[in-house]
């Protein structure tokens, strides 16, 4: 394994880095490759590492990519003199690989030109009759490729024949059609043993002359189609293993609806220069026939007019082509090269991306010194994963970069990767090191750009090979973008873009080897911790549905990160023309965390409703993707998905979910950014959102903060209402402390209880109305904060007493007035301390919100008050139906006993008062109203009811406590009496019988009372004799019923007469 390994490992030795600090004067030695030195200038902003290891266009790409590095660009002044510095300093004069304007190839283009005159067909439109057949008889061939150069009438824009082979027992059996699509191309496909291909190669309806291949053999169904030198589409299909018929008869520009006739396809323009193999010509043949070079391959058909047999309306023409020199080398893709410069000035050209050339990488300026000092640091001590790993292939030392690694193969990627998941299973303990993190992500840059075999060449061994190599790929990358890894990710930001760089090297690895995957079976699925990654292939035929994807199961075993393609875009694809669809989708649940939350992520623009300010926006949940390849090439097409979302609401933040997706091009300096075009949300839902795009890429939903906020006006209003009722409170908690101590209500533990309520809520009360004058103050408003969550809890520490009292009167509790009183103000006092003083002490310096005088609701401190909160608005209302229930027994009991004949009538009026009275009268003093504070985020109309209910307590309190209280009523009652009895006693003569002050007196009565018999007063005897009458009534009899106490003076003895009238009229008189 060592041998296959060593390329491999030389990979984290950090390749670009130096050993000591280049300076502008003269380009640092970084290291040796292949023997040849690496040197790097840098300027003010960038970095320049000359690597001078010839290399094709592609593997240069790919290799300074591995570096975090791209090739130099040669647009801006600073690149060119960095770049002509560098080749200055190392005396190079061959030319060197440097980035081309745009990723996507070039066309070809050649070096020089010359004219080639060519015997043409003209296929007029004066008829639809015209069509040439070859005259030779065909053979059946197991392979077969056919060349022709076409000049499409541009004016033509429907389906046209170029060429169709029909054989005695079957017509289609060979056919390349093309037709004209909305942008302007000619798209080309073809027809084998009568299975019509996809219409996906094009060339432009430009009026040009275009060479086209097509090449096909039996064995696995293989074909391509080139075009100008390019290949444009490809696909097998073993469905269609057979020989081509032989005998057949070969026509040009028409198709064949029956052997050798019925044409009902033709083509419109000119047509020279086909050639036919009994043979399957490899791309570099198809680039020299399409450079006007011959090849050696012995043709089975030669392009000779003599050979064909014309319709009259076809003519022969003479056509002048520009075609490469024969015996000059042609250029392939246009990959851009620097051969010198002149004046000043680089000197570009297009050449053979297959040549081998030096080329400069540029990264940077901070990026490079940030990897030479982790190398340094790996270096002098190397990590524990580093450690274990070149002890497992055998490396005694760090080795810093000593060749270039080379990984050529499948077997050799997967070798590396396996030795490094085992090298992270061994060190799982110790972790790994931002440079461990680095490397490995270089590791998956490289491993990425392993080139595959094609379909046709594919062997049990590669397949073997590319499911080992995806397993290890993906155990490799899971452990990168692990959560525990989050704040490594913040330590190498200056080096790799980001996680999304992973992402990006699984994309194009999976993308590479899914033809290989899907070989033998159709489907795979590789799942580790924090990726789930499927690969899914299927026919298409009609009423084909895509299949859906999706993450894994949550606890509650229900799916919430799925991604499914419309059924209607499934049908497209078939109608388009595609055979084999294969969908390749990633899950990743732990990138969230890895974006540095305090980043935000800019959405331009920010539009809200007036009630919300805007915080920012934040990745918010998964992020999931799809890649779809209809017959190996890759598609674009709308989606649906739905994700979970992966944050909480904290109070008074609200989410507004985007859908989104990441752009690689967009910022490509900084490895992409989000981006939202295409995408919209379909609907929203608690705790997810489904949502459609256009395209397909790596999705995930960013989530939009906003702070609740209400409108001004009803912020103003909101305001006064709270200060009026506040000062209206205020004073109706006044009054009504004031009467139970000046009125003489007898003293008991409720009427205790009550007055300590009283004095917390008012003093609450009055430091709610300061708080607004005192927030200018930053001092005086954490003073007024942190006497608010006093008194508000205190206020809500004795409703809970009043709740225990309640309890206590409805449950017998057998526990002493004093004993009972303490505790009642241990939890009414003692318990509000406590949580105040925890809170400081704990988080004194986040206690107070920002621009108001409160607790801060960003983060836990609010907890300090709405937990208590709920627990005695829980524990009240179990206290309140227990009271309701208590009641309405007692009021069922009562009316049966008092009114048994008029039960049903009586009985729904007093149940309805037995539940009604108790709620009005316990709701303030047990602080239930605040529960409908829980909805007041979801309307301004709760916010109103809200502050009504609680602003106005003390109000509600002084009504029901005091105005409506019996006890006060009683006591304001007897001080009347007295001071009518000594008002009576000052105008007549003094009396031994007075009530006394603390006697119990009480009057149900409906009406006053008026005496109406004589035993109700006395008026007869001597003026001597002195009298004294009092009269009770109770209404629990009748309303003429009443008892009546006289004190007569008779003979020098009192006699206490007792006289009680009854219904009947009947008098009992006792003495």
């Amino acid at each position: 394994m060592t041998a296959a390994l060593y390329p491999g490992l030389i990979l984290f030795s950090f390749l670009v880095l130096c050993e000591s600090e280049p300076t502008h004067a003269g380009p640092d030695r970084t290291g040796e490759s292949h023997g040849q030195p690496r040197q790097t200038h840098l300027t003010s902003n960038w970095a320049f590492q000359l690597v001078n290891d010839s290399l094709a266009f592609p593997r240069a790409d790919s290799f300074c990519r591995g570096q975090f590095s791209s090739l130099a660009n040669l647009n801006q002044s600073e690149e060119r003199e960095g770049v002509t510095e560098l080749l200055r300093q190392t005396g190079l004069h061959s030319p060197i690989w440097v980035q081309n304007p745009s990723r996507a190839a070039a066309k070809p283009v050649a070096i020089s030109r010359q004219y080639s005159k060519f015997s043409a067909l003209s296929f007029s439109t004066d008829s639809r009759e015209g069509f040439v057949r070859v005259n030779m008889s065909f053979p059946a061939l197991s392979s077969v490729s056919v060349c022709v150069r076409v000049q499409w009438n541009p004016e033509w824009n429907e389906v046209s024949t170029i060429f169709s082979y029909a054989a005695p027992v079957f017509t289609n059996e060979f056919q390349l059609r093309g037709q004209v699509d909305t942008q302007g191309r000619i798209l080309l496909a073809l027809i084998i043993h009568g299975k019509h291909l996809p219409y996906k190669a094009s060339f432009p309806n430009d009026g040009a002359w275009h060479h086209i291949c097509v090449v096909w053999r039996q064995s696995g169904g293989f074909w391509v189609i080139y075009v100008d030198g390019e290949r444009k589409d490809t696909g097998s299909d073993t469905d269609t293993s057979r020989d081509i018929y032989g005998d057949g008869i070969l026509i040009l520009g028409q198709d064949q609806d029956s052997f050798g006739g019925n044409f009902t396809e033709p083509f419109f323009g000119n047509m020279t220069d086909l050639n036919v193999w009994n043979m399957t010509l490899e791309a570099r043949h198809v680039l020299a026939l399409n450079a006007c070079s011959p090849v050696d391959q012995e043709v089975l058909f030669g392009w000779n007019l003599d050979q064909l047999g014309r319709h009259p309306m076809v003519k022969d023409v003479q056509v002048l082509l520009f075609c490469p020199a024969v015996v000059q080398q042609m250029e392939l893709q246009g990959c851009r090269m620097l051969q010198g410069w002149s004046d000043q000035q680089p000197q570009l050209s297009l050449t053979d991306c297959s040549d081998p050339l030096p080329f400069i990488c540029r990264s940077s300026r901070e990026r490079y010194l940030k990897m030479k000092q982790m190398s340094d640091s790996q270096s002098s001590q190397p990590s524990a994963f580093m450690t274990h790993l070149m002890k497992l292939s055998n490396k005694t030392q760090v080795a810093l970069g000593q060749q270039l690694p080379d990984l050529s193969s499948l077997a050799q990627a997967s070798a590396l990767l396996d030795v490094s998941v085992q090298a992270l299973e061994d060190t799982q303990q110790e972790g790994l090191q931002p440079a461990d993190m680095v490397s490995l992500v270089q590791l998956l840059s490289l491993a990425a750009d392993v080139p595959s075999q094609p379909p046709a060449d594919a062997t049990n061994q590669s397949q073997g090979d590319a499911q080992e190599l995806s397993q290890h790929f993906i155990s490799v990358a899971d452990s990168i973008i692990s959560e525990d890894n989050a704040l490594k990710w913040q330590a190498i930001k200056e080096v790799v873009n980001g996680p999304m760089d992973v992402v990006k090297s699984i994309d194009r690895m999976v993308t590479s080897l899914s033809p290989r995957l899907m070989a033998e079976q159709d489907h795979v699925t590789i799942h580790s911790p924090n990726i789930k990654l499927e690969v899914q292939q299927q026919r298409l035929q009609e009423g084909s549905k895509g299949p859906s994807f999706c993450g894994p199961e949550t606890e509650t075993h229900t799916n919430i990160d799925c991604i499914s393609i419309p059924q209607q875009k499934i049908q497209d694809l078939h109608n388009n023309g595609f055979h084999r669809l294969t969908l390749v989708n990633t899950w990743y649940g732990s990138l969230r965390p890895l974006f540095n939350p305090e980043e935000n992520i800019t959405m331009v623009p920010t539009v809200t409703d007036g009630s919300q300010r805007y915080l920012g926006t934040v990745l918010g949940s998964s992020v999931i993707s799809t890649t779809v390849l209809g017959d190996n090439q890759l598609v674009s097409t709308a989606v649906h998905f739905q994700l979970r979302h992966r944050v909480q609401n904290p109070t008074d933040t609200i989410y507004d979910p985007v859908c989104a997706f990441w752009d690689f091009k967009l910022a490509p300096e900084a490895g992409g950014w989000w981006n939202t075009r295409g995408c919209e949300v379909v609907s929203k839902h608690y705790g997810h959102t489904v949502c459609y795009c256009n395209h397909t890429t790596n999705f995930a939903l960013l989530l939009q903060v906003y702070e609740a906020q209400r409108s001004p006006e009803n912020e103003k209003a909101l305001q006064v209402l709270t200060f009026i009722g506040c000062g209206v409170s205020l004073c109706g908690l006044l009054f009504t402390f004031i009467l139970f101590i000046a009125v003489g209500v007898p003293k008991s533990d409720r009427t205790t209880v009550h007055k300590n309520l009283i004095a917390a809520l008012g003093i609450a009360e009055l430091l709610l109305m300061c708080s607004d004058w005192a927030s200018a103050n930053e001092v005086a408003c954490f003073v007024i904060t942190a006497l608010l969550h006093l008194f508000f809890m205190a206020s809500f520490s004795w409703m809970l007493v009043e709740g225990l009292l309640l309890w206590s009167k409805v449950v017998s509790v057998n526990i002493s007035e004093d004993r009972r009183m303490k505790l009642y103000y241990i939890i009414g006092w003692g318990l509000p301390v406590l949580i105040v003083g925890v809170t400081l002490a704990v988080s004194v310096e986040e206690y107070k919100a920002d621009g108001h005088c409160w607790l801060n609701v960003k983060n836990d401190t609010i907890w300090a008050f709405v937990g208590p909160v709920i627990f005695v608005l829980a524990v009240n209302a179990v206290v309140l139906c227990r009271v309701v229930m208590v009641t309405v027994s007692s009021a069922r009991r009562r009316t049966k006993m008092l009114s048994p004949s008029s039960a049903s009538k009586m009985q729904t009026f007093d149940l309805t008062w037995a539940v009604t009275r108790p709620v009005l009268i316990l709701l303030p003093v047990l602080g239930l109203t605040w529960l409908c504070g829980v909805l007041v985020h979801l309307s301004v109309i709760i916010a109103y009811v809200f502050i009504a209910l609680n602003a106005f307590q003390g109000l509600y309190i002084f009504l029901v406590y005091a105005v409506y209280n019996s006890e006060v009523r009683n006591a304001i009652k007897r001080i009347k009496e007295k001071r009518k009895a000594l008002s009576f006693t000052n105008c007549s003569q003094p009396t031994s019988f007075l009530p006394s002050q603390r006697a119990p007196i009480t009057s149900w009565g409906r009406g006053a009372l008026t005496p109406s018999s004589p035993e109700t007063s006395e008026t007869s005897g001597p003026p001597s004799s002195a009298s004294t009458s009092l009269v009770i009534k109770n209404e629990s009899f009748r309303k003429e019923s009443f008892v009546t106490f006289s004190l007569k003076s008779t003979s020098g003895n009192q006699v206490v007469q007792l006289t009680g009238y009854k219904p009947s009229g009947k008098t009992l008189t006792t003495q």
